[in-house]
């Protein structure tokens, strides 16, 4: 028997989790998995008989690597920050991993010792990252290998509420980990190529420079763009492309909106507020406003918004903004985390909601000297709070891939993420069997 270590089964790993516990009996695998709350692990895997649920501090190094030890392969589903500490261990104990997170340039050093121990690190293996590469690459590979010129590649993915279930003004629940979307794009400007300029856009821009998407069926949505495009230069071959873009999709009133909490300042996580702890939603949002004598907070608020944005307001109403009879601050707490917890009180998934994972792609390539565009499109909409798209689409592709692994059906050594056609073809088919399926139409520009 084969045993899997599981490390965290947080929001992200149920349907990765069910997955190879579906297949487990046929192909003889034990699952231990741990996390700080063994209840949620209990509830995941309803007694079966290949689960074992375990309860040590995957964090630390004494207590991970005797278990690892043990392991036939590691799953990382800890924050991004701890992977490169499990691959350490994963080197000195000669197990594979895998990890749905992006390389970082510490992972990457680890890269040379990955091949010497003989194993694979398998990382962006998620859905953004992961869904995304794969279902890019196929048709980057198909575009090159019929010898034609890729000229335009735009990518955009969105974890957002399912249309049945979006029913605020801001159209958006989250879907995933609340600090990452308040903090989104404040790691610094993003580049990215725009017919062979260099292009670059200041966070307090960014959610005010967007392109506008309609995908057949399900609406208008708009996309800004992801820190670094550039990159993907490399990871995807495309020396010579005339534009490079990569970004996050949202519904056209949301980034409207929060473009004026990132005005105010509103997103700030740098400092601490003096008198958190003691604040309403009212007193927070005042507290970025002037000080006008004889002005409420809600007219200087919309002294604020300018008679171009008013139709904004009521978002921000329905937010709660104006609320003043309950302190929800607490101490020591920065406006980023305020405005987390203002936004989380409103915007949650209760029992009943879906959640929908939107990606696209637009491709533009000449083939024997006419202009051509392939738009490539994947909705998935999730089952309910457990079982939802982003835990689909984030644990089916690493489950998949856990399979390849177990069955010797891949090679690859040393830190590596799938781009490889050996590797991204029968993931994608198997992606395909369980839902999650791109649509594909050309035309001629």
């Amino acid at each position: 028997m084969k045993t899997i270590l599981i490390l965290g089964a947080g929001l992200s790993a149920s349907s990765m989790i069910r997955y190879l516990l579906k297949h487990s009996v046929a192909e003889n695998w034990k699952l231990r998995i741990v996390d700080r709350d063994k209840n949620r692990v209990l509830s995941l895997t309803e007694d079966h008989e290949n689960a074992e649920a375990l309860t040590f501090d995957a964090t630390r190094s004494d207590e991970r690597l005797p278990e690892i030890e043990k392991a036939d392969l590691v799953i990382s589903m800890l924050p991004a920050r701890f992977h490169a500490q499990v691959a350490e261990d994963c080197i000195a104990a000669k197990k594979n991993l895998i990890t749905p997170s992006y390389i970082s340039a510490e992972m990457r050093s680890l890269n040379q010792k990955a091949i010497d121990a003989g194993i694979v690190i398998m990382n962006e293996i998620g859905v953004d990252p992961g869904i995304d590469h794969m279902s890019a690459m196929k048709i980057i590979d198909k575009i090159k290998d019929a010898g034609d010129k890729l000229n335009s590649f735009k990518s955009f993915c969105g974890g957002l509420i399912a249309e049945e279930h979006d029913d605020n003004p801001w159209r958006y629940k989250f879907t995933w980990n609340p600090r990452n979307v308040v903090l989104a794009g404040k790691g610094g400007t993003a580049m990215f190529l725009d017919n062979h300029e260099y292009k670059y856009i200041p966070y307090n821009r960014l959610f005010d420079r967007l392109d506008r998407i309609t995908i057949p069926g399900y609406g208008k949505f708009v996309g800004y763009p992801n820190r670094d495009s550039l990159s993907y230069m490399d990871t995807y071959g495309l020396e010579g492309i005339g534009t490079l873009y990569r970004g996050t999709l949202r519904r056209p009133n949301f980034c409207k909106g929060f473009n004026v909490f990132t005005e105010l300042g509103m997103t700030d996580d740098s400092f601490e507020m003096a008198n958190a702890s003691q604040l309403s939603p009212r007193a927070f949002l005042n507290a970025f406003l002037p000080y006008i004598p004889n002005l409420s907070v809600e007219d200087k608020f919309k002294y604020f918004l300018r008679e171009d944005r008013m139709y904004l307001y009521d978002q921000f109403e329905w937010l709660g903004i104006f609320d003043a009879d309950t302190n929800f601050g607490f101490e020591g707490a920065t406006p980023a985390q305020l405005l987390e917890k203002l936004m989380v009180r409103k915007m949650s998934l209760s029992e009943e909601d879906k959640d929908m994972l939107v990606m696209y792609h637009e491709f533009e390539y000449e083939h024997q000297g006419k202009n051509k565009k392939i738009v490539s499109s994947m909705i998935s909409i999730g089952e309910d709070p457990i079982y939802t798209a982003m835990s689909n689409t984030v644990g089916l592709p690493i489950a998949i891939c856990a399979k390849m692994i177990l069955n010797n059906q891949i090679n690859a050594t040393g830190v590596t993420l799938p781009i490889q056609k050996e590797i991204y073809e029968p993931i994608l088919k198997t992606l395909e069997e369980n839902g999650i399926v791109f649509n594909e139409y050309e035309s001629e520009l």
